[in-house]
C-alpha cells in the first residue's frame, strides 16, 4: 500500500498528473512553484513510494473492440475458498477490476468484453476458476468515470 499523500505539494503533483499524465516537468514546476529538478526529486519518490502507478492512455473501449460493459456480484460457492477467488481470476484479461465488497455479494467485477456471447463465456469461465456463483447486470451507458477524487487531493 502507498504512503497517505500529507504534503500539499505532492497531493497537487498527483493531482496534475491524474488530470493530464503526460503533463510536463516544467508544467508541474510552474504549477507548484518549484524547480524543475525539485519537481523531478518529488515525482520520482511518488513513483518509489508507489503513489504513482505508471502511466497510461485512456482509450476508448468501442474503438478498440470494447462496447459491452459489465458488473459482475460473485460469491464463493465454498466459504472456505473465499480469498483465493482473485489470484484464481487475476489472469482474466477482459476483467479491468475486482474488488471485495460488504454486502450481499463477496467481490464485484468491472468487466469489458466485444459481444454478448463474449460476456456469456467469461461468466462461465469465472465460475469455472473460481468456484462462484455470479448475478451480472449490463452496462447500458457510461455517463463519467473518474480516476480519483482530483479535487480532494488538491484541495487539502
Amino acid at each position: 500500500m502507498a504512503r497517505a499523500l500529507d504534503d500539499p505539494i505532492d497531493r497537487l503533483i498527483a493531482s496534475l498528473l491524474i488530470a493530464d499524465g503526460r503533463s510536463t516537468l516544467k508544467s508541474l514546476a510552474e504549477a507548484t512553484g518549484l524547480s524543475v529538478s525539485a519537481v523531478q526529486a518529488r515525482v520520482r519518490r511518488l513513483e518509489t513510494d508507489g503513489v504513482i502507478r505508471g502511466y497510461t492512455a485512456r482509450v476508448d473501449p468501442e474503438a478498440v473492440g470494447l462496447p459491452l460493459a459489465a458488473i459482475i456480484a460473485i460469491n464463493p460457492l465454498d466459504p472456505a475458498h473465499e480469498y483465493d477467488i482473485p489470484d484464481r481470476l487475476n489472469g482474466l484479461l477482459e476483467i479491468e477490476s475486482c474488488h471485495s465488497v460488504a454486502g450481499e455479494a463477496s467481490f464485484i467485477l468491472f468487466v469489458r468484453v466485444a459481444s454478448p456471447t463474449t460476456l456469456e463465456a467469461l461468466i462461465r469461465e469465472i465460475r469455472r476458476r473460481a468456484n462462484v456463483s455470479t448475478q451480472t447486470t449490463v452496462v447500458l451507458q457510461t455517463f463519467f468515470e473518474r480516476q480519483a477524487a482530483r479535487s480532494e487531493l488538491s484541495d487539502k
